[in-house]
Parts: structure tokens; sequence; C-alpha cells
């Protein structure tokens, strides 16, 4: 974790193992969010993998550990962790953003869309594999895909087994860009970076945009309600600034 004018570049770093989630990762994946909300400094979050591939899901040998007995309670706890990683990550109080490279597979898929915002290589892929591995998709993952792409992406990916390039994600709506591989994460550190320049108010803009958009999404009279009380509080720190 590194963090500079108030981003947070959170990379999962066991190329090893194409960076895929363990029981540890996880909890030091959860740990980190924990240290970037209690700073409150940090204006955006970065998430991306090392060496070009972004997050094979989870540990082969933790998934599959858990099949033995999967109401055991270590097992049932030890991939409680996995899912807790990803979405502790969709809890960061910061804006975030993932930068996806290589492939983003399975729990993978489900913390890139965990997060605000997505730029991708081109060239990447998105595979959500639960099926292919023979098991239901967990985690959220049909919330999380219907929130980023809509019914059809959702029905394509987790149930038929579509594969999706990051070019099609873009065209879909799952992420905002599709850039060449070399591209993807300065350009999510541009954009972090416009976040990272005013943490407090960055903050309270990803606050209002989660609790408007959902899900579940809320109706326009409840969102002028909503953004109300923070406008306010930003004119008032306005007024208090000299002009730029």
């Amino acid at each position: 974790m590194e963090t500079s004018g108030g981003v947070v570049s959170l990379v999962l770093d066991a190329p090893s193992r194409r960076n895929a989630l363990t029981v540890e990762m996880a909890r030091e994946l959860v740990a980190a969010c924990e240290a970037i909300d209690a700073d409150a400094g940090v204006g955006a979050v970065v998430v991306s993998g090392a060496e070009g591939f972004f997050c094979a899901g989870a540990d082969r040998e933790t998934l599959f550990g858990t099949g033995a007995d999967p109401a055991e309670d270590e097992a049932y706890r030890r991939l409680d962790w996995i899912y807790r990683a990803f979405v502790r990550v969709g809890e960061l109080v910061p804006p975030t953003i993932a930068a996806v490279r290589g492939a983003a597979v399975g729990a993978g898929v489900n913390l890139a869309l965990a997060t605000d915002l997505r730029i991708m290589a081109e060239d990447a892929r998105i595979v959500s594999g639960f099926s292919r591995l023979g098991i239901h998709p967990g985690g959220g993952h049909f919330t999380l895909a219907v929130r980023a792409g809509g019914r059809e992406t959702a029905a394509a990916v987790g149930l038929f087994g579509e594969e999706l390039s990051g070019a099609q994600a873009a065209e879909l709506g799952m992420a905002w860009q599709a850039l060449p591989d070399a591209d993807v994460e300065p350009r999510a550190l541009e954009l972090a970076g416009r976040a990272g320049a005013d943490p407090e108010l960055s903050r309270r803009i990803a606050r209002s945009m989660r609790l408007q958009l959902g899900p579940p999404a809320v109706g326009w009279p409840v969102a002028v309600e909503a953004e109300r009380a923070p406008q306010m509080w930003s004119l008032r720190r306005r007024a208090d600034r000299p002009e730029p």
C-alpha cells in the first residue's frame, strides 16, 4: 500500500498465484482498508494487481478446501474472509477505482465490480468462472454484475459463462474506459488524483453517490434531500476559502 497526493495504491502482490486471494491476503486487505478509512487525508484508492494480472479469484486450495464440509465452522470462516475482502473494498469511505490488467476471475471480478469505477486494458479478460469450476457464484456476484452492466450482462457472464474483454466490458458499461495495457494504471491514478486533491469533499461525494445509486437506487426526491446537507456543508466551506 502506497500513498501519494491523497491517493492510495492498493496492490494485490502475489504474482506466483496470479494474485489469487488467500485467507492471509484477505485479512491484509481488510486491515489496509481499515487504515485507509482511518486516514482522513486519503481522498481516493486505486486497486490493482502486481505484474499485470488483476486477480485470479479465491485461491483454489482455500476454495476447494471448503468443499469437504462447507458448514464446518472453520471452513465457513475461511471462505467468509474471502468475501469480506472485496466487500470491505466496496465499503471504503474514499472513492475507489479498479485498474484491471491481465484478467479478473471469479472473486477477482467481484473485487473489480466492488469499486466505484473501472479502467481496464482493452485485452483484459473478465471471467466469472464459477460455473466452469462446477460451483455456484458467490459473494453477491449477480448483484454486482447487474449494478455494473445490467441484467443481460449478468446473465451472460454468471449464468452462461461468457468471457468479456476489457473493450467489451467498457462497451457494456462495466468499465469507464478500455485502454492499451500500459495506459491503464496511469489513467486510473490521474482520475484518482482529482479526488485525492480534496479528500474531505471526495469522501462526502462518494457517500452521497452510493446512497443514491444503491443498490437499491432511490428516487429523485429522496436524492435531492440526501444531497442537501453535504452540499450546504461544501458551500459553507467554500465561503471560507479564497477564490482560486
